[in-house]
C-alpha cells in the first residue's frame, strides 16, 4: 500500500483557492460562454438567447442549525439564495431542481414542511420545480439546488466588466443576516443553559427575517432596466461585502476603494451589533448572507440612481496598483480585508 509523500490540508486553501485549483484545467468544448468563476454559468443558444445555471449546497450543521431554523423557512431560503445568483447575472430564473439527502431522524411530515417552503418560494418567484433527486444520509440533512434562468446575450452582466473610476453600488442594506444569526445563537446558548427559559426575540423581526427568510432581489433587474442602466459588473452579497468587493476587483483586474460611512446598515442591525459589542461595519463587511446585489455603473449613469431609495453608492473602482482600500468614517485609509464565510 502506497502513501502520499505529502498531504495538503484543504483548509490551507480555503473555498475559492480550492475551486481555482480543481478547475484551472477545464476546457469548454460546447456552446458555453462562461463556466466556473462567476455567479452562474452561461450557455448560448441560436438567436442570442442564453441559459444561465447555478447550483448550491446546504449542509446541516454547516449552513444551518435545525435547533432554531424551521424547516419551512429552510426550504424557502434554499430556493431564494440560488435565485440570487441568477439575478446577479442580470438574468431571470425560470426553473429549479431540488435534491435532498435525509437521515432516518426525518419523518414524512418533516419533509412535507420543508417542501412547503420550497413551493412557497417557487410561487413567490414564479419558478417551476422541474426535478431533482432524493437519497439517504447517515447524518442529518443536505439540500442541493440548481437554478436555471435565461437572458439575452447582450443583457448578461459578469463580474469581470468593471472599469477604473466606475461607481460601486449596492442594493438594500447589509449586515442584517449576520445580526440575526448572532441573535439566534445567543438564544440557543441561553436555552442550553436553561431549557425552561423563553427566547427573547421581540423587536428583532427584521434581522430574524434577514437570516431565516431572505429574499432574492428580483426587483433590481427590472429597476435598473427601467432606469436605463446596465451594470458593468455585478455579484450577489452572499459571503460578506468585503469578499464580494475582492471578487469584482480581481475578476476585473482592478483595485477598489470603499467608504465606510456610505455602507447601508439598518438601525435594528446597528443597535443589536452594538448591544453585542460588535462593530456594525464588520457585520456588513464580513457577515454574509444578505443576498443584496453589488454592482458597478458608469459615471454617466450616476444621475439616474443617486437619489433612488433602493441603492447606495459606496465606493469606486481604481487601477490595479492602488489595491483594495477602505476609507473609515474618520477619514483614515485602511487595507480592505475579506473575513467572510469560510467553507473549510
Amino acid at each position: 500500500m502506497f502513501e502520499n509523500a505529502s498531504r495538503t490540508e484543504i483548509s490551507s486553501l480555503g473555498e475559492f483557492r480550492l475551486i481555482d485549483h480543481l478547475t484551472k484545467n477545464i476546457t469548454l468544448r460546447n456552446n458555453t460562454l462562461k463556466g466556473v468563476g462567476d455567479d452562474a454559468a452561461v450557455i448560448e443558444h441560436e438567436g442570442g438567447t442564453c441559459t444561465v445555471v447555478s447550483t448550491d449546497m446546504l449542509v446541516e450543521g454547516v449552513h444551518f442549525d435545525l435547533s432554531y431554523f424551521p424547516l419551512k423557512h429552510l426550504g424557502y431560503k434554499a430556493i431564494t439564495v440560488n435565485l440570487s445568483d441568477i439575478y446577479a447575472m442580470n438574468a431571470k430564473p425560470k426553473q429549479v431542481t431540488v435534491s435532498i439527502a435525509l437521515s432516518s431522524k426525518f419523518s414524512l411530515e418533516a419533509v412535507e414542511e420543508l417542501y412547503e417552503g420550497i413551493y412557497l418560494a417557487c410561487d413567490r418567484y414564479h419558478i417551476d420545480l422541474v426535478g431533482g433527486d432524493t437519497t439517504t444520509s447517515k447524518h442529518g440533512l443536505t439540500l442541493s439546488i440548481t437554478a436555471i434562468g435565461e437572458a439575452q446575450k447582450e443583457d448578461i452582466v459578469y463580474r469581470s466588466g468593471a472599469k477604473a473610476n466606475e461607481i460601486l453600488v449596492v442594493s438594500g442594506d447589509l449586515g442584517g443576516a449576520y445580526a440575526g444569526y448572532q441573535l439566534l445563537e445567543r438564544e440557543k446558548r441561553v436555552y442550553l443553559d436553561n431549557p425552561n427559559a423563553q427566547p427573547d426575540l421581540s423587536g428583532f423581526d427584521y434581522i430574524l427575517e434577514r437570516q431565516l427568510k431572505p429574499e432574492a432581489r428580483k426587483d433590481v433587474v427590472d429597476i435598473l432596466k427601467n432606469l436605463g442602466i446596465k451594470p458593468t459588473s455585478m455579484i450577489d452579497v452572499s459571503d460578506g461585502l468585503a469578499s464580494e468587493c475582492f471578487h469584482l476587483a480581481s475578476q476585473s483586474a482592478l483595485g477598489i476603494t470603499l467608504y465606510e460611512e456610505k455602507i447601508p446598515i439598518d438601525p435594528t442591525t446597528y443597535n443589536f451589533a452594538r448591544e453585542l459589542d460588535i462593530d456594525p461595519t464588520l457585520c456588513a463587511l464580513s457577515g454574509g448572507e444578505d443576498y443584496e446585489l453589488l454592482f458597478t455603473i458608469k459615471q454617466e449613469d450616476v444621475s439616474k440612481i443617486e437619489f433612488h431609495p433602493d441603492f447606495s453608492m459606496i465606493g469606486h473602482m481604481t487601477d490595479l496598483a492602488s489595491g483594495h482600500k477602505m476609507v473609515s468614517k474618520s477619514g483614515n485609509v485602511h487595507d480592505l480585508k475579506a473575513q467572510g464565510w469560510t467553507a473549510f
